[in-house]
């Protein structure tokens, strides 16, 4: 997946009324642009919540985008409408926290180096070293940062130390330690999370064990954004396999991680492509 040069995204979001999509689609034409592709959404036509996204060209794209940005402010914000603005040809930074779980972070990594994830890898992150000569065979800087029973304060002050500045997103790639309400308002980006299991079913350790006491027919994966309530952000994607009770509790595990995998995946495409729009503790996914 290549990035595509002089190509930008627009997504925008207020209070709906009539005639908002004429409004964004005129403004991106009077300044020369051609659209691409566009998706709109209202939660409710009759003084609901808007939300759109438009994929525009536009020949020499990064040298405009000072201009774009504000004679589209001069034109979105006087109608009440929230607005950011990407250069798609410039990928997201993405910084990963993994444990001792190498099959989420090592398909993010192979999905990035056959270029279907539009992102770049700065830094791969663990409190362990389990996974060091996977990530670094696979040209990614590894860095271990201990986190010991009561050392989180200065185990997240050297996350901190590594991520602010470098990365434009986090992920939690089954990392196994409970970030704070400081790290995450400090560490000023989005942090995407994936959960073993449907919110809130099988939370802590041994899910797949736990699901196989209850005799589960279905085990899933959750993909959310990070808040300083416990797997309670905003959820960007999930996904169901069935299993039946002949599958032990390995098997569920087993299966359990190609879901996690595919989830992940999933949410940080839709993330690096700018699809998801956060509204409250949902989100919008175009």
């Amino acid at each position: 997946m290549s990035a595509v040069v002089d190509r930008a995204c627009l997504v925008v979001t207020g209070p709906d009324r009539p005639g908002l999509v004429s409004v964004v689609t005129a403004a991106i034409a009077a300044l020369g642009g051609n659209i691409v592709a566009l998706d709109q959404y209202t939660d409710d036509p009759d003084g609901g919540e808007f939300f759109q996204r438009v994929v525009f060209d536009l020949p020499g794209l990064a040298a405009a985008m000072p201009d774009l940005r504000r004679e589209l402010g001069e034109v979105l914000e006087p109608v009440g409408l929230q607005w950011r603005l990407r250069d798609l040809g410039v990928p997201l930074r993405m910084g990963v926290l993994v444990s001792l779980s190498d099959h989420c972070v090592l398909d993010l990594l192979w999905r990035v180096r056959r270029g279907d994830l539009p992102v770049t890898v700065p830094m791969v992150i663990s409190n362990h070293t389990a996974v060091a000569g996977d990530v670094r065979g696979l040209g990614v800087p590894f860095l271990h940062v201990p986190s010991a029973p009561g050392e989180r304060e200065a185990a997240e002050e050297r996350l901190l130390e590594l991520l602010v500045g470098n990365v434009d997103f986090v992920v939690l790639a089954r990392y196994m330690q409970v970030l704070s309400a400081d790290f995450l308002e400090r560490v000023g980006v989005p942090v995407i999370n994936i959960h073993h299991s449907f919110l809130p079913a099988f939370v802590g350790a041994g899910p797949y064990r736990k699901a196989k006491e209850r005799g589960v027919k279905l085990i899933g994966a959750t993909s959310h954004y990070v808040t300083p309530d416990l797997d309670a952000g905003p959820i960007i994607e999930q996904d169901v396999v069935r299993v039946t009770h002949a599958d032990s509790a390995a098997d569920l595990q087993r299966r359990g991680a190609d879901v996690e995998r595919a989830v992940l995946s999933r949410a940080v495409l839709w993330h690096a492509e700018d699809r998801v729009v956060r509204h409250g503790n949902q989100t919008v996914v175009f």
